[in-house]
């Protein structure tokens, strides 16, 4: 038995953390098994890298993408496929969609080249459904709080280009957009509305 793998992805300020709560929330209350777990910081080593990511000194592009596939290469295999392969739900914020949204496209890496480096990592666990959470720049902006990480810095014209990397990127890939305005129940249901077809 295998379970299903859903990512919530989107710029800072979007909700993805309380939409993975609510969603987690409401298939534990389906009767499901359910691991909610986070990019980059799902395991313990992936807390060290997180701090090391977002509240550390600046690091240039490359070095940014070695520690995040890092960090992803001991999620997979220390926490997503073993869970997947006991018929578990993960729901995790962030994923590949976001390293090629950030790195390939806002930081200029290149789509092709990083969708080649995340699949060295993932191999053969990729999401069923990758849910992107969709707001204006200037309501995510005002969403987000005083106190920020390195990457809610980055600034205006940084989080603009990870927006339009969101909505170019997943016409093609099968993602799906949700519309992140409005109250966070408005939202779950938006979010569920994708969500429930795929289970």
């Amino acid at each position: 038995m295998t379970g299903r793998f859903i990512v919530m992805e989107g710029g800072e300020g979007v909700g993805k953390s309380t939409q993975v709560d609510l969603l987690t929330q409401r298939l534990q209350g389906d009767g499901r098994r359910v691991d909610r777990t986070r990019e980059p910081g799902g395991t313990p080593r992936g807390l060290e890298i997180r701090e090391q990511l977002l509240h550390g000194d600046a690091v240039d592009p490359e070095a940014e993408l070695a520690l995040f596939l890092e960090d992803r290469r001991i999620h997979v295999e220390e926490r997503i496929r073993p869970n997947l392969a006991n018929g578990i739900v993960v729901v995790c914020d962030r994923f590949s969609p976001s390293t090629i949204a950030y790195q390939g496209v806002a930081r200029g890496m290149g789509i092709e080249y990083i969708e080649g480096r995340c699949r060295e990592v993932t191999q053969d666990v990729e999401p069923d459904l990758v849910v992107v959470l969709d707001l204006p720049d200037e309501i995510a902006e005002a969403r987000v709080g005083a106190t920020r990480d390195r990457l809610e810095r980055a600034g205006a014209e940084f989080h603009a280009a990870v927006r339009r990397a969101f909505r170019d990127l997943a016409p093609d890939r099968g993602w799906a957009i949700v519309d992140a305005s409005g109250s966070a129940a408005e939202v779950a249901d938006r979010v569920w509305a994708v969500v429930e077809p795929r289970l």
